[in-house]
């Protein structure tokens, strides 16, 4: 038998939490950012740089795995590990919010969801249960269950009724997953929190999820067009209503800041689009912030990034020379923006997790929103 998914809380400091997740991929370390890799890959990375950089799990996508190659193709080639040629962990997610978002002429009933692909308009049907099937074809080692994920602002019946459904599929989704026979492999199954912005339907949510057995717990149905600070209230009267034994896994969050407020209330897990997608489109993160290397002002500038960064491409490689290859189209551009962004965002974690364990989170939270304050300054 495989051993058991399994995770210990190592710290804290305050709220934030410093912990350990072991999976039979290996072990990931809390506070976690989860590079995405929707269609099995990072974009503009190869998977050994990803994991140079401190990754220890990526994300992928169970929407876009099933429509191309599709989820029984890759269980024959060996499962979605063998496939990228990722030997380390993977969370998938359930496929829920991408097809609220991007499947055509979809029909949500108690039973799941029926949509045409975006891809090539073929019909499918998306129930609890297929998304803990194809999940469990990719042969991920953490899994979501489905939920229904809606924009806000909406009126308070809406939040109610989306959030409900989302629990009787939480049940659903446990049940066959346990069927399945995920436990035995030593892979976990998060149920998801949801309750929109209004505080009594989020603790609601969280505490009758907490009553199912699940291995660890999401929120779910933020970042989703609700300002930053309703985001941050939400957190703050969910987590505590989450089991304080289990990792607390924010969906889709998000900027640095977004990630550096959640984990001083308690959060443990994160993924977002934000840093690969930015690269592509010339935009960098750095300990000073934001760094738009489109701006004409960085044309003649021989800096680099930043000159202390362990990674190469922000330390090694010019401003000058970024907006040229960001204003030329050069596929260099992403690939080396790209991999400015992961490295800053492990490094934030990895400080993070550092300061937790030292019981100096309040101060480096500080020292930290100080430095993104003071900016980006270009040379006299």
């Amino acid at each position: 038998m495989t051993a058991p998914f399994s995770f210990r809380l190592l710290a804290t400091d305050g709220m934030a939490r410093r912990g350990e997740i072991t999976t039979p991929h290996g072990t990931v370390a809390t506070p976690a950012f989860m590079p995405v890799g929707t269609q099995a890959t990072v974009k503009a990375m190869y998977p050994e740089q990803v994991r140079e950089l401190g990754a220890d799990v990526v994300l992928g996508n169970t929407y876009h795995l099933m429509l191309r190659p599709g989820a029984e193709r890759i269980a024959r080639l060996g499962g979605l590990h063998k496939f990228m040629n990722w030997n380390h962990t993977i969370l998938t997610d359930s496929g829920g919010f991408q097809v609220m978002s991007l499947a055509q002429l979809r029909k949500l009933t108690e039973e799941g969801v029926t949509f045409q692909s975006h891809v090539d308009g073929s019909r499918h049907v998306m129930s609890p249960e297929r998304s803990v099937e194809i999940q469990q074809l990719l042969g991920s080692d953490i899994q979501m269950q489905l939920d229904e994920c809606i924009a806000l602002p909406a009126p308070r019946e809406d939040v109610e009724r989306a959030m409900r459904l989302s629990l009787r599929w939480a049940e659903r989704s446990r049940a066959k997953f346990e069927d399945m026979g995920g436990p035995g492999r030593g892979q976990a199954l998060y149920g998801i929190v949801q309750g929109g912005d209004v505080p009594d339907l989020r603790v609601a949510s969280a505490q009758a999820l907490g009553e199912m057995p699940f291995e660890g717990y999401s929120v779910g149905g933020l970042a989703v067009g609700e300002p930053q600070d309703v985001m941050l209230k939400m957190l703050e009267v969910t987590t505590p209503a989450m089991p304080v034994d289990k990792p607390r896994y924010l969906m889709g969050v998000g900027t640095p800041e977004d990630i550096l407020e959640s984990v001083a209330r308690g959060i443990d897990q994160f993924d977002c689009v934000m840093p690969t997608r930015a690269g592509r489109h010339g935009l960098a993160y750095t300990r000073y912030g934001k760094v738009n290397l489109k701006n004409a002002r960085h044309a003649e500038d021989h800096r680099p990034l930043d000159e202390a960064a362990d990674c190469p491409a922000a330390r090694d490689y010019s401003r000058a020379y970024l907006h040229h290859l960001v204003k030329a189209g050069e596929g260099l551009a992403a690939m080396l923006l790209t991999w400015t962004n992961l490295a800053y965002y492990q490094t934030l974690m990895r400080e993070m997790r550092g300061a937790i364990k030292e019981g100096r989170f309040e101060d480096f939270r500080a020292r930290t929103r100080e430095d993104w304050a003071r900016g980006d300054i270009a040379p006299l």
